[in-house]
């Protein structure tokens, strides 16, 4: 069994046996084979960090720097004074992120570890007991390295996240203005679908602007509302409370804010993307027809209009993203139902188009955590429950999957199916696990996704169906006979 599965089953061991192996890892000979000779722990703090390495290497093994730059120099070339070619460091808040960097560029080898990896022991409640442990940890070759992505990744999930958490300081805005107005009791909200539209936004800045007349108010509807200007005249008779209007003409002034912000980071991701060079299109891999399915291809027309109407987002940037996402995949990774052009961006973002990191498509679903997590004990599996991820990733995933309710296609008609059975949280991260498995095959094969359609699944279910009851009925000695209806 090697080192990596054996710090792997340390949760479920007793206790004697996790005593038993804490005290040969305290020990000097482990009894464990070293894998990292040249190793060191880093234990990372807002403004210190201790540094441990082997006690042949210095008289004074374990350290303590500074956080500033100069500080993180002096680390570095400490630790290369010492023979150290290889670090392991906890992922703590941001603080690790500096201290990764200054490693790296001096040629270190960073092993970014997930802190719930070495916390399965008792003990080291220090800062140099802990940096210790880490090295120990890692000598032996018990910690696995996290995923950071390549550093043109890092610069455009920068602005991507940025421009997310605008979008949703946007929203918030939003929420806050028809607050606002409900609590001067004009219900523009229940005669209009939103308030953030043209009609809405045009009916609220004229109040701001000084307008109280309903039937002024209500001319500046756009004629693609369907309430009546009637309707809509009735709903914005209400109070004009001093303070209210304020709060609401500041709600306007941090949504028109939110949305300069976002056209800001717009033009930088629309620059970024294109200092990206294009991805040839793989080979198409021999088992894509098991994959994506080939079997019915809409006419072209059709198919175009149908994704153009799924595909809109009222968020997405106002350049062409999907174009520039195809030409750097390779691939057009919204022609998968309920991947849309935002969906993709994140996953650009997020890991790039180099999926080579992960060996195969369930390593990477395992990553998201959409897969289930078997604890078990005695030959029994007690739970199957995912682990707990936060990922930008998989709550993109789960969104996409959330929306194939009313897709009809073939991933809908199996949605729903597994809603039907499973109920919808497990459905969704199942659906969630199979659009993951999907995008793996076609950014790593160079695969295209064709729709097979709600009809075909359909026909595949029945004749599971069948097969099933035909083998049940055989073991109860019974035959099974076709009925067909007389007209």
């Amino acid at each position: 069994m090697t080192n990596q599965k054996v710090f792997a089953n340390t949760g479920k061991w007793n206790q004697k046996q996790r005593k038993e192996w804490a005290r040969r890892l305290k020990a000097d000979d482990a009894g464990l084979e070293v894998v990292h000779r040249d190793a060191a722990g880093i234990d990372v703090g807002n403004e210190m960090h201790y540094v441990a390495v082997p006690p042949d290497r210095d008289a004074n093994a374990v350290q303590s720097f500074g956080c500033f730059t100069e500080d993180l120099r002096r680390m570095a070339q400490w630790l290369k004074q010492c023979g150290i070619r290889t670090v392991a460091m906890q992922s703590t808040g941001v603080y690790w992120i500096p201290v990764y960097d200054m490693l790296e560029a001096e040629g270190l080898e960073v092993y970014l570890v997930n802190a719930r990896h070495t916390k399965n022991l008792p003990g080291r409640k220090s800062d140099v007991q802990e940096s210790q442990w880490l090295m120990k940890l890692h000598t032996y070759g018990l910690l696995n390295n996290s995923y950071r992505p390549p550093s043109q990744v890092l610069v455009l999930r920068a602005y991507w996240r940025q421009r997310a958490e605008h979008v949703q300081g946007a929203a918030q805005s939003i929420q806050r203005m028809q607050k606002v107005l409900t609590e001067m009791n004009l219900q523009l909200a229940n005669v209009i679908s939103d308030i953030s539209g043209v009609t809405g936004q045009a009916i609220i800045r004229a109040i701001l602007a000084g307008e109280r007349d309903p039937h002024e108010l209500a001319k500046l509807r756009d004629f693609r509302i369907k309430a009546s200007p009637e309707q809509i005249a009735k709903s914005l008779e209400g109070n004009w409370r001093r303070e209210l209007l304020f709060l609401l003409g500041q709600h306007v002034e941090m949504l028109d804010a939110y949305q300069r912000r976002i056209a800001e980071c717009d033009r930088e991701l629309e620059a970024e993307l294109k200092n990206w060079a294009a991805r040839e299109s793989g080979q198409q891999n021999p088992a894509a027809e098991t994959v994506a399915g080939v079997e019915r291809k809409e006419p072209e027309s059709k198919a175009r209009g149908r994704k153009n109407k799924k595909k809109s987002t009222a968020n997405a940037p106002r350049f062409d993203l999907g174009s520039e996402l195809q030409r750097i995949n390779g691939v057009d990774l919204t022609k998968i139902d309920g991947i849309h052009v935002m969906a993709a961006q994140t996953v650009l973002s997020e890991v790039g188009y180099d999926l080579s990191r992960w060996k195969t498509e369930a390593h990477f679903v395992s990553w998201l955590g959409l897969c289930p997590n078997n604890e078990i004990s005695g030959g029994r599996v007690l739970k199957r429950r995912t682990r707990h991820v936060v990922h930008p990733l998989a709550t993109a995933l789960r969104l996409a999957a959330w929306g194939l309710f009313r897709s009809q296609s073939y991933l809908g008609a199996q949605y729903r199916r597994l809603r039907t059975r499973l109920g919808a949280p497990k459905a969704i991260t199942a659906m969630a696990a199979k659009l993951a498995r999907l995008i793996y095959r076609m950014l790593k094969f160079g695969e295209e996704y064709v729709d097979k359609g709600m009809q075909y699944y359909e026909q595949k279910y029945r004749a599971q169906q069948i097969q099933f009851v035909q083998k049940k009925a055989a073991q109860l000695g019974l035959q099974v006979v076709e009925y067909k209806a007389t007209a």
